[in-house]
């Protein structure tokens, strides 16, 4: 680690990553900063856990480390009062926000019949609503700058991924649809919003914890905040790209990248790609014994 260098586009922005004390949140605000971003680390975890380590603030410090300014903010994307703080803080302590990233999410994947409504409410209220409640509360900034990139981290409506899924699914293309509305609403205000999503598994704390097919089978978190990346450098006022459902490797490829073997957890071993989505149950059956 050392200071941060970057692209010039990004040097001195701002940028709110939702759910960034561990895993893709983490690596993506990490990878901001390590681009000259100053980064706003939220999630609910203040104190360690033996099954949840890292904080907002031993993230914060690791991307001070980067040359930036880091500001760890609790968050429960559920309360609105803590959404509004969110924003008061950042626009306290840097005057602007250029980038929103919803990483939060909550994961359950049943049947209806196995769906009490507090999961329901839960996965509704973290994924949609959270979104939602960020993204409003962040909006008018962006749009008086003139100036601002949103990324859902949701996938592209596919009606046949729905089965045994439905709570969650409804809630996740929520968020797509979120990003595929209001991308008409800013046209030509200088503000781009777009989902993203990856093709395969990836390392993160849901696909550990709830042991999401063999290690071998999952790419590392980087591939998904490269895709942030890259994106975040877009011109908001003049980019194409914007109301789309991206996927991190075809976007990547997009931009000229050409070496996803990077990306592989096991070097060996091209993990298996999940979109178009498979039956799932078949693939990673252990995920729908342990939920």
């Amino acid at each position: 680690m050392g200071m941060a260098s970057g692209d010039a586009s990004l040097r001195g922005r701002v940028a709110i990553v939702t759910g960034s004390s561990r895993g893709i949140g983490r690596q993506i605000a990490l990878d901001l900063a390590a681009r000259g971003v100053n980064v706003v680390i939220t999630g609910k975890s203040e104190t360690e856990q033996p099954n949840l380590p890292g904080t907002i603030y031993s993230v914060a410090k690791e991307a001070e480390a980067f040359g930036v300014q880091a500001l760890p903010i609790k968050l429960n994307v559920r309360s609105d009062a803590d959404v509004l703080n969110m924003v008061e803080q950042t626009m306290r302590a840097f005057g602007r926000i250029d980038i929103l990233v919803c990483n939060s999410g909550a994961l359950w994947w049943k049947d209806v019949v196995q769906t009490p409504m507090s999961k329901y409410d839960l996965v509704h209220e973290v994924n949609v609503r959270g979104t939602f409640a960020c993204v409003h509360a962040v909006l008018p900034i962006m749009l008086k700058q003139g100036y601002g990139h949103i990324i859902t981290m949701s996938p592209p409506i596919e009606l046949d991924w729905m089965k045994g899924k439905v709570a969650y699914l409804i809630s996740k293309y929520g968020m797509t649809m979120v990003a595929l509305g209001l991308a008409k609403e800013v046209a030509g205000k200088g503000v781009a919003i777009n989902s993203l999503w990856p093709v395969t598994l990836v390392e993160s704390y849901a696909t550990m914890n709830f042991n999401m097919s063999e290690r071998s089978q999952w790419r590392k978190a980087s591939i998904l905040s490269d895709a942030v990346c890259e994106l975040v450098q877009e011109d908001p006022a003049t980019t194409q790209v914007n109301g789309q459902m991206l996927l991190d490797e075809p976007y990547l490829r997009s931009k000229g990248f050409t070496d996803f073997v990077k990306y592989r957890l096991d070097p060996a071993v091209e993990p298996q790609k999940m979109w178009p989505p498979p039956d799932l149950a078949k693939i990673v059956p252990q995920l729908y014994s342990k939920l």
